[in-house]
């Protein structure tokens, strides 16, 4: 029996944050995560700086104009517990910097984070993500990225992400 049953999404990890810095939103939802045994102490910091690092603001404006910037923070697999990915719709728009021009700042409206303590697995997911976002029809990836329903956001997602292999 295969072990890649575990879910990449739980509707309890569904998050809505009125933070405005990237640091505010990602220390509110670390603090929910640990609380939740999802990840360690360290997770905070090492995202944090990991996202100084190498940074995770991606610009969806080549696959849709109207689609928002995303961002996909995450750190290394001993700062975590499980494999998941964490949806956080933001409130307001928060800045990240830029995936593939790290200089260069932008206004991102929904997280990505991932939770891996899978070392071989982090592009994985990341790259499922991607997928996502590019493969998902542009008015129906525009109506999720503005949803503020937990449940829907977490449905939309399950089965979205269904039909890709893990």
């Amino acid at each position: 029996m295969e072990k890649k049953e575990e879910k990449l999404f739980a509707e309890d990890n569904v998050y809505i944050s009125s933070k405005t810095t990237a640091e505010e939103v990602i220390q509110e939802i670390s603090d929910k995560l640990l609380a939740d045994g999802l990840v360690k102490p360290a997770f905070y910091e090492n995202v944090i700086g990991r996202e100084k690092d190498f940074p995770t603001g991606i610009d969806l404006n080549v696959v849709n104009e109207s689609l928002p910037n995303i961002a996909i923070p995450h750190t290394e697999g001993e700062f975590v517990n499980v494999r998941r990915v964490i949806p956080v719709h933001l409130e307001h728009p928060v800045t990240f910097k830029n995936m593939i021009d790290p200089s260069a700042s932008m206004e991102v409206k929904f997280l990505f984070m991932i939770l891996n303590n899978d070392p071989e697995g982090q592009s994985n997911i990341l790259a499922q993500i991607m997928n996502f976002c590019t493969t998902t029809n542009a008015n129906d990836l525009g109506a999720f990225f503005k949803s503020t329903d937990k449940k829907a956001i977490y449905e939309f997602l399950n089965r979205s992400f269904k039909d890709q292999k893990a």
